[in-house]
């Protein structure tokens, strides 16, 4: 499936996005330009793969009206998120997982919605990336369901993925994971002058947005704070998307997001979900939000000839990687817990099968607390298991396994008596 995806048909769909001129939140303009009509393209994208999905793909614009805050809204709007949602084959599992990129674009003045904004890289990128995915996932089957969504108000103030996410907590979704695109097309830097379409960055939050007293309490008297669910799904999307996309190196990035900034993420985040966020290794200040202009033999604007295309296909891969892993996976252990009942320099874990998915076994998985990734992995059919490593000095994780070898998320211990 990953050598299915296209660099060809990805720079067909990007160029065909950006010619609706502008796709500010606030334009509304016609058929033919502003974002109303960037969202219907995305629509009857989304709506040409449902013919081969055996009536599993539907998609819809989940729209919804924004007042005016006075400050990045002027005016009462309508607002719409355009969803694609890859039904689930098996009845009894509702796992859902969502991965997002922002339709809407900006020039250097956030209000402005007259002037072109091409948006190709941001975040023009990261929809034709979810648009090949469909086209390429639609008609395999998966037990558990993912939500494609192009989302938009992301530059004036993630009103899209907040509104999809207090949707999400409101109809209590069993949202497993989301992933936001934002900024997966560019390879080189300004100022820097660096060059290099090998590596992709993943933003985790280390200590969760969302995090009640009782859980405070757990993080610190575990040290968990680099073992959080959202730090456990950077981590599987490097294993994951370099074990499968060649010249792909994934680099996790200790914070929510970059620095003092947020993405359509953070509203997930903020409810309590597991949630990160995808971006390119090196950004380019003189593309990202800027009119479109030379200045001093400098060419400002995102515009579509700025995208590594190669680039853009091995990052739209990886997610299609990570998606098929983890639909594919068994649900994550339950009532994983780490004995402490008696000082020893043996580890003892226990856990409970997962609620969804059939697991044939479980990797018990362990680094040095120094480490950032799972160093040693020990594969077991039962539900315990004792090792002679201390806990002392290492961290442990346990997930369940396919038979098919895909595995869960990994889920950090608790203290148990």
């Amino acid at each position: 499936m990953a050598n299915e995806v296209s660099s060809d048909r990805l720079e067909e769909y990007l160029y065909e996005l950006v010619e609706f001129g502008t796709r500010h939140s606030l334009s509304q303009d016609s058929e033919e330009r502003g974002i109303e009509a960037a969202r219907q393209y995305v629509l009857n994208k989304f709506r040409s793969f449902e013919s081969q999905s055996g009536g599993r793909l539907s998609s819809k614009i989940d729209y919804f009206t924004i007042a005016s805050d006075g400050k990045r809204v002027t005016q009462e709007i309508r607002m719409g998120n355009v969803m694609a949602t890859l039904k689930g084959s098996d009845p009894k599992d509702d796992r859902v997982f969502v991965v997002s990129g922002h339709i809407d674009s900006r020039v250097s003045d956030i209000m402005n919605m007259e002037s072109d904004a091409p948006g190709a890289n941001d975040d023009g990128s990261g929809v034709v990336a979810m648009i090949e995915m469909v086209s390429i996932m639609a008609s395999q089957s998966f037990p558990s369901t993912i939500v494609f969504v192009a989302v938009s108000g992301e530059e004036q103030g993630l009103i899209g993925a907040t509104h999809l996410a207090k949707k999400a907590k409101a109809e209590n979704w069993n949202l497993v994971a989301m992933i936001n695109n934002d900024m997966i097309g560019n390879s080189s830097s300004n100022g820097t002058h660096l060059r290099d379409n090998t590596k992709l960055r993943v933003f985790s939050e280390g200590v969760p947005l969302f995090e009640t007293d009782e859980m405070a309490s757990m993080r610190r008297q575990t040290n968990a704070e680099n073992d959080s669910k959202s730090r456990q799904l950077a981590r599987y999307i490097k294993e994951v998307g370099e074990r499968y996309v060649d010249h792909l190196e994934i680099k996790l990035l200790y914070r929510n997001d970059r620095f003092l900034r947020g993405g359509d993420h953070t509203p997930f985040s903020r409810e309590g979900f597991t949630a990160v966020r995808l971006c390119e290794m090196n950004e380019n200040y003189t593309q990202q939000h800027q009119d479109i202009r030379v200045e001093d033999g400098v060419a400002y604007g995102d515009k579509v000839e700025h995208i590594d295309f190669e680039y853009l296909r091995k990052n739209t891969a990886a997610n299609l990687v990570v998606l098929t892993s983890l639909v594919r996976a068994p649900s994550v252990p339950r009532e994983v817990g780490i004995v402490i009942s008696e000082l020893t320099n043996n580890t003892q874990l226990t856990w409970m099968p997962p609620a969804f998915g059939s697991a044939v076994g479980y990797y018990v998985l362990m680094r040095e607390t120094s480490s950032s990734m799972w160093e040693k992995k020990i594969y077991t059919r039962d539900t315990a298991i004792e090792i002679p490593y201390s806990k002392d000095n290492y961290f442990f994780a346990v997930q369940a396994v396919s038979e098919g070898g895909e595995e869960s998320l990994a889920v950090f211990p608790v203290p148990i008596r």
